[in-house]
């Protein structure tokens, strides 16, 4: 008899994968451990292993197809005698039906966590989210709950708006306090004219506009920007990257004295290297810069761990080496996981101003701009005076649940002055 192989847990808090590639097809021999297939979640992209030695019998989920954990993607006809169990919980019976406005159980920790998935088939079908418990960890609701109750026609509506007269000045018992829920209204879907250009989206598309849309609906986005003379640093630069070149083997480009700059202020400002988890706030001690590093169709953002340990030079070769990473299409879900600040460096594709999305859990991003040559007014003690500076854009986004103006505005003014004090005299490389 065939052995089952699930979509394995990538994460404590994912529910559920993308099959991106199948590395495998049906008749073709597998040892233990060999990679089956790629897999993408919201927060990790991985080869999933083989859990046992065999012939791969079938493939049970199409290739961009997203599933939940747990749920059954191939089947492996097992040499010998020898198979292990596989530790996926296994999927719940078709039959049995989400409860509804019931007594929930005892952990509900994460019944308020809602995925991309269960949000968009909520307010497509009308749910109110709030009257459903969820068979899921902690309380999660799952799709598999949705679609049980859309299935068994018990689904809880909305709650409709309760009107209440002017005149009406207080509230009986008889007269509850309702919270209205309006219904979603799906967006009607364009349809392509004679002509137009129809584009398949990729695995890679799918989680990445499931993560913004996540960080856009959970995260009450602010936005801050100060402008910086960065003069001192472009001339200190300028004198030492030929030697750095030849010394070190890579371009001392600008990002790692932004980098550097960012993460001193971070240890001063620890409130910004913190993660919103609904009921606390959690301040990280490690201060890990998430990057962004773009290719022809796709964002990948890699983080430099333990940022605040390492110089502009340590900084610049790992800048390089996650770049390389990316590039060459070998970067591991390892190198993408435990970031809790970005920087982003839109300035490469000669932006000067941009509102950048926040990377969930997060709660703040920075986007470095483009330098750009501008006339200045500068204080002088024989007065003002008219100067050519090298002038830079900081574009913050902050999580306004974790983060006020206050904090943010002097986390600014504080990479400002490290940035604006940057010579050959105040900085070191090494």
């Amino acid at each position: 008899m065939a052995t089952e192989m699930k979509m394995p847990q990538l994460g404590e808090s994912v529910t559920e994968g993308t099959i991106s590639k199948w590395l495998v097809e049906p008749g073709q021999y597998v040892n233990k451990y060999d990679p089956i297939a790629e897999v993408m979640t919201d927060k990790v992209n991985a080869e999933v292993p083989s859990s046992f030695s065999g012939t791969i019998k079938e493939l049970l989920v199409q290739e961009d197809e997203t599933v939940e954990v747990g749920v059954v993607i191939c089947t492996i006809d097992v040499e010998g005698e020898a198979k292990e169990e596989i530790t996926n919980e296994a999927p719940e019976p078709q039959t049995a039906k989400a409860a509804v406005v019931s007594e929930p159980a005892t952990d509900q920790s994460q019944k308020r966590r809602y995925s991309p998935a269960v949000l968009r088939m909520s307010q497509e079908h009308g749910i109110n989210l709030e009257q459903v418990n969820g068979s899921g960890k902690g309380g999660r609701i799952t799709r598999k709950d949705l679609q049980r109750l859309i299935d068994s026609g018990e689904r809880p509506a909305v709650t409709p708006v309760v009107a209440v007269k002017e005149e009406s000045t207080t509230l009986t018992a008889k007269q509850p306090v309702v919270q209205s829920q309006a219904p979603f209204k799906k967006a009607e879907v364009p349809v392509a004219a004679t002509g137009d250009l129809e584009i398949p989206i990729s695995g890679i598309r799918k989680a990445i506009a499931s993560n913004m849309v996540k960080s856009k609906h959970e995260a009450p986005h602010a936005w801050m920007m100060v402008e910086v003379d960065v003069t001192n640093l472009v001339h200190f630069r300028n004198q030492i990257k030929q030697d750095f070149k030849a010394k070190e083997g890579f371009n001392l480009t600008f990002l790692p004295f932004f980098i550097k700059a960012t993460v001193e202020a971070l240890k001063e400002f620890p409130q910004l290297n913190s993660m919103w988890a609904e009921d606390k706030i959690i301040q990280k001690k490690d201060i890990n810069i998430s990057i962004a590093v773009a290719t022809e169709d796709a964002l990948y953002v890699p983080v430099i761990k333990n940022a605040d340990e390492k110089s502009i030079k340590g900084i610049g070769r790992e800048v390089q080496d996650l770049a390389s990473k990316v590039r060459s299409n070998k970067l591991s879900g390892q190198d993408m996981k435990g970031g809790t600040f970005t920087v982003n460096n839109t300035g490469s594709f000669g932006s000067v101003l941009s509102t950048p999305i926040i990377n969930h859990p997060q709660a703040a991003i920075l986007s470095i701009e483009s330098i750009v040559k501008r006339p200045v007014v500068i204080e002088s003690d024989t007065g003002d005076m008219i100067a050519i500076r090298s002038m830079v854009n900081l574009c913050l986004s902050l999580d306004h649940r974790v983060l006020d103006g206050l904090v943010c505005g002097r986390f600014l003014a504080r990479v400002k002055e490290i940035l604006e004090t940057m010579t050959a005299e105040t900085t070191s490389i090494y």
